[in-house]
């Protein structure tokens, strides 16, 4: 068993255009500030960070580890979340993604998607210059719209969607490879892989690749009424990353699972600052740390009710009371009658 890490922070909720949220350095200060000893910084967000660079010039990833250094801060992770949605995008969804990428590749599906695998391809090299072992990212999605099978699905559809996926990510994945880092996929409605059937469908066509690994996030599984505690005694050792994301699933004669198309407030299945959804942390840090998961617990801070500030203020203690800091000795070592094995044979009657 080992301790998990944290707390930490995911920066791309807060990251804004005024102080302190405006530059690595603020922002930096201000989780700190929280008691926050680790960040996730999206790779997309100039104001906080510059991923080419990151992949270029390790004296300019020395440069950001110091500003993080500074005020004790750690880099957990980097997130590429809207460029991985980028690598495979139904063509329903073109104009709603179009604003994850730069306008020189709008309104041109090809070269968007070659711009999302580049920016990946990036995301490998900083994170090997910066030294992490992890990376955030969505699979992105061709089946989605697919997912309630009416009408009827075709023979071979999905099948069809995964092929073309996994060959679209095992080159990226490849790259994490060589890089030395694990390529951790958000399990995540709207993405190919969104649950435990669908990753496992990805993972076989990509040959079970050492760095195709799952970014925990039991929010999502809460909204899909799933068992999000099984899923980390299936799937622990494929978990590489954890986002501490609480919500609230309470259904009525009105609307389900499916939310009947309403807003974030008035969906029976919303997220929610920590403590005030229905998610059992307790269980779940139990566990992962019975798992032997030593990464970082990292707040995604998403509520429909709740203020941002509010929110990541409460959010370092919650996570610090529910680290368990894994015991050095058994409790009941006091007993311990020191027999040796004779005596332990003796006592079978086998001596």
């Amino acid at each position: 068993m080992k301790t998990i890490k944290g707390p930490a922070i995911f920066l791309a909720q807060f990251a804004g255009d005024e102080a302190p949220f405006d530059s690595l350095d603020s922002i930096a200060g201000w989780a700190a500030g929280h008691g926050y000893r680790g960040v996730q910084i999206p790779s997309w967000d100039g104001r906080l960070f510059d991923l080419a660079k990151a992949a270029e010039s390790t004296a300019y990833c020395d440069e950001v580890k110091g500003i993080l250094a500074a005020h004790d801060i750690e880099l957990t992770e980097l997130s590429t979340h809207l460029q991985g949605q980028l690598v495979a995008v139904h063509p329903a969804y073109d104009t709603a993604f179009d604003g994850f990428a730069p306008a020189s590749v709008h309104n041109n599906p090809k070269a968007r998607q070659e711009w999302a695998v580049d920016q990946l391809m990036k995301a490998a090299k900083a994170s090997r210059n910066l030294g992490l072992t992890a990376h955030a990212t969505f699979s992105g999605a061709l089946a989605w719209p697919y997912l309630y099978p009416w009408p009827q699905r075709p023979p071979g559809l999905i099948e069809t969607a995964f092929d073309e996926l996994a060959r679209r990510w095992t080159p990226i994945l490849n790259a994490f490879d060589e890089a030395g880092v694990d390529l951790c996929y958000e399990i995540h409605p709207g993405e190919d892989l969104f649950d435990g059937a669908t990753f496992e469908m990805f993972l076989e066509r990509v040959k079970n690749h050492p760095r195709c690994n799952i970014l925990y996030d039991p929010s999502h599984f809460v909204l899909q009424q799933l068992d999000y505690l099984d899923y980390i005694d299936i799937y622990h050792d494929r978990i590489r990353m954890f986002h501490v994301k609480d919500a609230e699933f309470n259904p009525t004669g009105r609307q389900g699972v499916y939310s009947g198309f309403q807003s974030w407030a008035d969906r029976a299945g919303r997220f929610r600052s920590l403590g005030d959804g229905q998610v059992d942390f307790s269980s779940i840090f139990s566990k992962l740390t019975r798992h032997g998961f030593d990464g970082w617990a990292v707040l995604e801070w998403e509520c429909c009710l709740k203020d941002s500030e509010q929110g990541a203020a409460e959010g370092a203690d919650f996570i610090q009371a529910h680290i368990i800091n894994v015991a050095a000795r058994a409790f009941d070592d006091f007993a311990a009658s020191g027999t040796d094995e004779a005596a332990n044979r003796r006592m079978l009657g086998i001596g």
